[in-house]
């Protein structure tokens, strides 16, 4: 086991955590760690301009910025600054908002286009795949 040395009071205060949480003090200190490395993920988010993408449904163009590994946010139109978990979550609030007389099930994936090389390419080209273990 290792040892990380830490004043009392932050001793004190990680116990109280642990106490409250009805967990360890080492779990205590793995989610401080763990929430730390997702605020600085967070933080690389906000300040990458991601990929402009777009989508036309009823007549109508959408532009929204893509994050790896899936979120999306949308930068104009009704929805401007909505910002989803996953491509198909934002295609189905675009087409909730445009026509919500129709089923909104759609692939985020294929709905999503970006610009490359002056051609029109859906967002599933530059999908993240999932690591092999």
């Amino acid at each position: 086991m290792a040892v990380i040395e830490v004043s009392s009071d932050t001793k004190q205060a990680i116990a109280f955590a642990a106490r409250m949480a009805g967990v360890t003090e080492g779990e205590i200190v793995r989610r401080l760690v763990s929430a730390s490395a997702e605020q600085r993920d967070d933080t690389r988010e906000r300040e990458s301009p991601g990929v402009p993408i777009f989508a036309d449904y009823e007549g109508r163009r959408t532009h929204a910025r893509y994050f790896t590994p899936s979120r999306v946010q949308i930068v104009d139109g009704p929805l401007a600054g909505a910002t989803f978990k996953s491509p198909t979550g934002a295609a189905r609030a675009v087409v909730r908002q445009y026509n919500s007389n129709v089923t909104d099930n759609r692939n985020g994936w294929l709905f999503w286009q970006r610009e490359e090389h002056g051609r029109r390419v859906p967002l599933q080209s530059i999908r993240p795949t999932e690591r092999s273990s």
